[in-house]
Parts: C-alpha cells; structure tokens; sequence
C-alpha cells in the first residue's frame, strides 16, 4: 500500500494539504483511507465515493491498553495491596496521542485500501514519532532480551540462588506483544511505499524547516517526496502592499527550490479559509501519489588496498560539521546531528573494525573503519 505521511511547522497547513490530497486521489478513482485528528470539518456533506477518514482515539486507546497491563500484572499489584483503576476513573497521559497514532497507522497499512494520506503532528513532533518504535524496541531488548528469559520450570530455584524474584513470566509476554507492534509500525514507517511530504509556507523560518526535515527524515532513512510551497499570494496584483509580500514570498520560495532540489508542488493562497470539498479541489497537489525514489543507500567502500580502511558513506544533507559527533558503542554507532540522535547498528564487516576517523564532503558523512588484525581474516 502506498502510504503519504503530511507534516510541517504548526500553521502551515499541513491538514489542509493531507485532506486535499486523499480527495484528489479518491476522486480520480482509488480507494484512499485519510487519518486526521482534524480533517473533518474540511470534508462535510454526504461523503465521498472511495475516500474513508479515521480518527485516532488516543482517550480509547489510553483506556484500553492501561486496563490489559492492570489486568496482566494483577497478581503483582495484589502482593503490593494497590487498589486498581476503573475504566471510568483513566485519563490519558502525556504521550498517549503519539501511541494512538502509530496504531492508527499500522492499522492503515492492513486495511484494503489502495493509498493512505495520514496527517501528522508539527514537524518536530512529527520527526520524534518516526523515530519512536527503532528507539522503543532497542530500549525493550536492552531492559529485556529475550534470550535470558528463564524456562518457567527453573524460575523458583534460580529465584533461590539470585537471592531475588524472577521476572514475571507476564512481562516478557508484555514485552513481546510491544515488539511485535513496535517492529509492525517500524515496517510501515520504513516501508520503500511510504514518504513523507513537507508541507510550508514561504517565509524566514521555512528555509530552515526544510534543512531540519531533511536532516531529520535521512538519519531516519525515510524518503521525502516533496516539498508543499502553500498558500502563495498571487503575482500580479497592482497594490503596492500586496505585490511587495509577493517579492518576499517568492524570493523563500526560491530558496526552498533550491534546497529541495527542485522538487516543490505550489498551492495559492485563496484569500479565505478552507470551507470545504470544492475549496480542498482548488489545492490539490499536481503531483500523483507514485512510489517515492528509493532512500540512498549507507553504502561501505572498500578502500583496503589503497588506504588500508573501509569507508561508511552515510548521507546527511545539510549537516553542519560542528554540530555533527559520531561515538562507537560496541556494534553500534551513536550518531548525533544537529538536534537529532540516532544509535545506528553497524554493517557486519565494520563491526570487526575500529573507527580511525571520519569527514563531512557535501552532506556525505564518511566514517573510515581499520580492520582489526585479530578478528580480520587473514589472507594466504
């Protein structure tokens, strides 16, 4: 299934652009399922043929997941005489709408529809959401790793010999039933079907929106298919005033051209708010909902006979090298750019290799690896 995640900064219309890029593809004829926690004051009236809108329910999903984990735990709550939590009583915690909305989108990517549009938070909101389940599932299996889980039948005599309880069997359960979700919702999200589109309003902050997604979505690994230039005032207004926000207006958007390689879809602005089908038409996006180009690859180059070292290319467009640290943690490296973080696991052949440098060429991240000599193969 093809899957267009919308986002931008706060304002710019990005709930506006998701709900006028679900219609256009149900009214050209596909079956398009949009997820929006907003969008549905913008679609009234009797409906549209092939088009079905979903809300997340982060209340109900709060509520759902909370009474299964008291139910789970129950024999451990009655050891610490805790009194449990009615359904009536549960308010959703911090936390809980960016839960619902994974759900909501792995549920999406199971449905039988042809396209998904699903409208995300802010963007850095949106950036931290992505990144959720590939940092959730690394915490479980550090905290947690299934492979030193117990056998049941050995549980009371190594409680003995520790000297402290076991592990429940019920929180390994728990821990699996979140993996498994967690990697559901990570398959989506880095599906080779999935993009995000950036959504953005010409202006002084939009240039430097669009470096923050493009760094973010690349450490991420995650394709952006396109930058929404919204709301753009038109260009042959006689009024002084108008013509010079124009000038303005165009002279970002410019730089957004520039800084999405061309890649930048136009939306006028239509003088009002958006009221409706009819208004949501004039904003449709010209570009059709195709599969994104592939995520270029983190390739390693093979540099042993010229310069003894392999070389890890990572591509990190618009990184700065002073707010750019690499950190080798066993068989990972913890990547730090700009105000992003990411723990990537290491290729097979670097992992018998130490870090003996790295260089910033152009957004390229090269990351030079010095085989080991005792855990290399040797060559007769």
């Amino acid at each position: 299934m093809r899957i267009i995640l919308v986002t931008g900064p706060g304002g710019a219309g990005r709930t506006t652009v998701a709900a006028a890029t679900a219609l256009a593809e149900a009214r050209a004829g596909r079956r398009v399922l949009l997820v929006s926690e907003d969008a549905d004051p913008l679609l009234t009236g009797d409906g549209e043929p092939g088009l079905r809108v979903t809300r997340p329910e982060p209340a109900a999903d709060f509520r759902r997941e909370f009474l299964a984990l008291q139910a789970r735990s129950g024999t451990a709550l009655d050891l610490l005489g805790a009194s449990p939590f009615e359904e009536a009583e549960l308010t959703e915690l911090p936390g809980s709408r960016q839960f619902a909305l994974l759900r909501s989108l792995r549920d999406a990517a199971q449905g039988d529809h042809e396209l998904a549009v699903v409208d995300l938070p802010p963007l850095p909101e949106a950036l931290a959401v992505l990144a959720l389940p590939e940092q959730l599932r690394r915490y479980l299996r550090r905290l947690l790793p299934t492979e030193r889980q117990a056998a049941r039948a050995l549980r009371p005599m190594l409680a003995q010999l520790a000297g402290v309880p076991m592990p429940a069997q019920w929180l390994y359960e728990t821990t699996a039933r979140w993996e498994e979700e967690l990697a559901a919702v990570q398959a989506v999200v880095e599906a080779p079907t999935t993009s995000v589109r950036l959504v953005l309003e010409p202006g002084p902050a939009a240039g430097r929106a669009l470096r923050t997604a493009r760094l973010g979505l690349a450490l991420q690994r995650l394709a952006l298919d396109a930058v929404v230039a919204n709301r753009l005032l038109p260009a042959d207004s006689e009024d002084p005033w108008l013509a010079g926000l124009t000038t303005q207006q165009h002279r970002h958007l410019a730089e957004l051209r520039t800084g999405a390689a061309g890649v930048v879809d136009e939306l006028p602005h239509l003088g009002r708010d958006p009221r409706g089908p009819e208004d949501l038409t004039l904003l449709a996006s010209a570009r059709p909902a195709a599969l994104p180009a592939p995520v270029p690859e983190w390739s390693v180059e093979d540099r042993r006979e010229e310069d003894g070292v392999l070389v890890w290319h990572i591509a990190l467009p618009g990184a700065v090298k002073d707010d750019l640290s690499l950190v080798r943690r066993g068989d990972e490296l913890l990547l730090t750019v700009g105000g992003f973080r990411r723990n990537v696991p290491l290729p097979g052949a670097l992992r018998r290799c130490a870090v003996s440098g790295a260089g910033l060429v152009d957004g390229d991240l090269r990351v030079r690896f010095t085989p080991d000599p005792g855990l290399w193969p040797r060559t007769p």
